[in-house]
């Protein structure tokens, strides 16, 4: 299955392309090779290494009978079509004669439909699929052996040139070598079941049903002119409340039909071995061992609800087919052919993993208004953005920036926001950014020209770099602090600038205390390294070194230690509002001292502020409660956040709430949403935009605001999160130190000229780019031969 998000994109990459070759007498051309499964990807590897070679001798084996299949339709993307095109002609002709194809998605929710246009889907029945492929190998020559079992792969490469593992995403072949592929298989929460309708939708429909047992969601697509096949998904906990648990397939088929009654008209639905399922991720460290190569499901899955399944493995095909024709020998060919596919299959699951979470998450986004829900299921998993769809259907993009606010010609991104007293202009923050170029604490004329220059590049909020309440609170002797009063006038300095040079941008300050992490060296010397000398103490809720055998062991703060930092933050936060300011935020997050009290990885006390999240939380509330007070009342406060720690036992989602929800209780009027570095063992899920589903699940839980950030690199993924609601805010650092006037670049590409952001007079003639070269050169009228 394949929704809007495995439509082709700007970034996708092509598919390999497969040419015959004429026999060269080569190892390559004349092997024997094994197929284990005769899925799509399977049976396509068969004929392309037939067609590529037709001395090669090749078996596929497959358990079932020809016509046993599992699912209804398949869907494949334009570049999937056009590395099956250049490679088989044959097959890419009988697919086209098959195929059903349509370009309207309608997302239906609380009995309102919306229409979203310009998606071009083709479509077509999985019986159909095997059969051109089984056709297709006949012809070539391919041996096709239904009804058997193949043998085990060890026993196969002792026999064969080449052994290709397409076994599907239970399959033995990985299994039995374990060891060496080293799998992982993460399971999900999600129940769900593939049914059919025995008529054509004429669109693909998303339908979310409310029901007294919880959300229930259809996703439904047509594969034939007069069948469509159905999926209904839902959390395990409605599953089991609806009573599915109990029912057998027909009775859930049946069941389901009525739930989704209107949508399918009253008509039935009907299965096909069907059984409810929950997904899992399959993944690999390694997808060859000798000569056997895993492809497809075997290697590699992707959630349904982006439908990459059989996409995936009929261009792993393609890649391995091309590799192995390609490349002096088979070790080389598969090396060559892992190198190529991981990484479009890791973004792939990425952009799934996102999608799937999307649908997990569901019933937090059942409440926004109709056409935001829309365009926060179109664009789930990211591939699908606000550009994407303003070009595919500018109506229905229209009226989704009218709904959220947008004054006519702004894009999201430059639509204004107010925090208690602050208006800010747009919804760019450049991220605080630690640049270890102070000394003794003091900022210097490299901060003034850093932050100056990002306030005049047209940001609506420029925030400094974690700025340390104490000597001992400093990460690095590099860091900037705010203990004196010296320190106080230097940051004066950077605000008086900021407002005066670039009206309209504010500035706030992080304020932060390092914990355990500090007395290290700057972070181009050896990060979280300790000094070569000069160390000072550091302290942390419990006695735990940040990196074990390296770090020195931090002392505990007692009720006079905590009373101490309380204290500090206090004075910090007096001297930020003296500065002037306009918001302030309090660090809680990558493992400094307050995130350390937060996180049951770093706190082990057995006092008051020690166990469970409410004790645990007790300090950080402490010093929030005491730093508000000192703040002034107009002026907004927010609070970053590590929402996971990336490793057992530490924060997870339940936890970032609770987190969250108190921050906001006692006054914080964002929550900054970041992620991990407060355990060195960490295993982070890095990918575009990959913190930003944490910053979304708070927003929507606890209609709180948020500041999202992690790897957004693009205006157009601001204004995707933003139409969306799962950010109010938008804050990015690599791309504000490759481009200090990220925000005014962002306004003159999307042709923006609005009060959102504008141009420094002096830099005005600069906001057209220059001319790079001669662009008028006469076309090409004739070519001679």
């Amino acid at each position: 299955m394949r929704t809007p998000d495995a439509m082709p994109h700007p970034d996708a990459a092509p598919a390999p392309e497969v040419t015959p070759a004429p026999d060269t007498g080569s190892s390559r051309s004349a092997g024997r090779i094994a197929v284990i499964g005769g899925g799509p990807g399977g049976l396509y590897a068969a004929a392309l290494l037939k067609r590529l070679d037709p001395a090669r001798d090749i078996t596929v084996w497959e358990r079932n009978a020809p016509d046993d299949t599992f699912g209804f339709g398949v869907v494949l993307s334009d570049e999937t079509l056009g590395g099956i095109e250049h490679a088989d002609p044959v097959v890419y002709r009988a697919l086209s004669d098959a195929f059903v194809r349509w370009d309207t998605i309608d997302v239906v929710h609380r009995g309102a439909t919306q229409t979203s246009g310009g998606h071009g889907f083709a479509a077509l029945g999985r019986r159909t699929l095997l059969r051109i492929l089984h056709e297709r190998c006949a012809d070539l020559g391919v041996r096709l052996r239904f009804r058997t079992e193949a043998p085990p792969a060890a026993e196969l490469a002792a026999h064969h040139d080449l052994v290709v593992a397409a076994d599907g995403v239970r399959s033995a072949t990985r299994a039995a070598h374990a060891l060496h592929f080293r799998p992982t298989v993460t399971g999900h929460r999600n129940r769900y079941i593939w049914l059919a309708a025995d008529f054509a939708f004429d669109a693909f429909r998303f339908e979310i049903a409310e029901t007294p047992h919880g959300v229930m969601q259809l996703h439904a697509y047509p594969f034939s002119p007069g069948a469509s096949t159905v999926i209904v998904e839902m959390r395990e906990e409605v599953w089991r409340a609806a009573g599915f648990d109990l029912r057998d397939t027909a009775e859930s088929a049946e069941h389901c039909a009525k739930v989704f009654s209107e949508a399918l008209g009253g008509r039935p639905l009907r299965s096909n071995k069907s059984s409810w399922l929950t997904f899992a991720t399959v993944t690999n460290e390694r997808w060859s061992h000798g000569n056997t190569v895993l492809i497809g499901d075997a290697a590699h899955t992707a959630h349904f609800s982006i439908g990459s399944g059989t996409k995936l493995a009929v261009e792993d095909a393609l890649a391995l087919a091309a590799c192995v024709e390609e490349q002096p020998d088979l070790p080389t060919a598969l090396a060559a052919y892992e190198a190529e596919r991981r990484p479009v299959v890791l973004s792939t699951q990425r952009a799934a993993e996102a999608s799937l979470r999307w649908f997990e998450e569901l019933p937090q986004y059942v409440d926004q208004p109709p056409r935001r829900f829309a365009f926060n299921l179109l664009t789930r998993s990211r591939r699908v953005t606000h550009d994407n769809l303003r070009l595919r259907d500018p109506g229905f993009t229209g009226a989704v920036e009218e709904e959220f606010g947008c004054p006519p010609g702004t894009p999201p991104m430059f639509t204004p926001l107010r925090l208690r007293g602050l208006e800010l202009r747009n919804r760019v923050v450049v991220s605080p950014m630690d640049m270890y170029s102070a000394t003794d604490g003091m900022p210097g004329d490299f901060h003034l020209v850093h932050l100056g220059a990002r306030a005049l590049g047209g940001a609506g909020l420029v925030m400094t770099e974690m700025v340390c309440v104490s000597p001992e609170g400093r990460i690095t002797p590099g860091c900037a602090g705010l203990w004196s009063d010296g320190q106080a006038e230097a940051w004066t300095r950077v605000t008086r600038f900021v407002h005066e040079a670039a009206p309209g941008a504010a500035i706030g300050v992080q304020l932060g205390h390092s914990g355990r992490k500090g007395s290290t060296r700057l972070m181009w010397e050896g990060i979280d390294q300790p000094l070569d000398d000069g160390n000072w103490p550091v302290s942390a809720a419990s006695p735990l070194p940040y990196a074990r055998g390296v770090s020195q062991i931090p002392r505990v703060l007692d009720r006079a230690g905590m009373d101490a930092v309380r204290d500090r933050f206090t004075e910090a936060a007096r001297r930020a509002a003296r500065c002037g300011f306009d918001l302030l935020e309090l660090h809680c997050a990558h493992g400094y001292l307050l995130s350390g009290f937060l996180s049951p990885l770093t706190n082990t006390r057995t006092d008051a502020y020690g166990g469970p999240l409410e004790n645990r939380l007790r300090f950080p509330l402490e010093v929030f409660d005491a730093v508000r007070a000192a703040w002034p009342g107009d002026r907004p406060m927010t609070v970053r956040i590590s929402a996971t720690d990336w490793a057992p036992g530490g924060t997870g989602d339940e936890d970032s709430l609770e987190i969250a929800r108190a921050f906001a209780a006692h006054g914080a009027d964002a929550i900054d949403v970041s992620t991990g570095q407060v355990v060195p063992d960490e295993r982070p899920a890095h990918g575009r935009s990959y913190q930003t589903p944490y910053a979304d699940r708070i927003r929507n839980a606890l209609d709180v605001p948020v500041i999202a950030v992690g790897a957004i690199s693009s205006w157009d993924d601001v204004n995707s999160l933003l139409l969306a609601g799962r950010a109010d805010l938008c804050a990015l650092a690599r791309p504000h130190l490759w481009d200090p006037h990220w925000t005014l670049h962002a306004a003159a590409e999307q042709g923006y000229t609005g009060p959102g952001v504008s141009w420094p007079l002096p830099y005005r003639a600069g906001s057209r780019p220059p001319p790079t070269g001669r662009t008028d050169a006469p076309k090409p009228r004739l070519t001679l031969g």
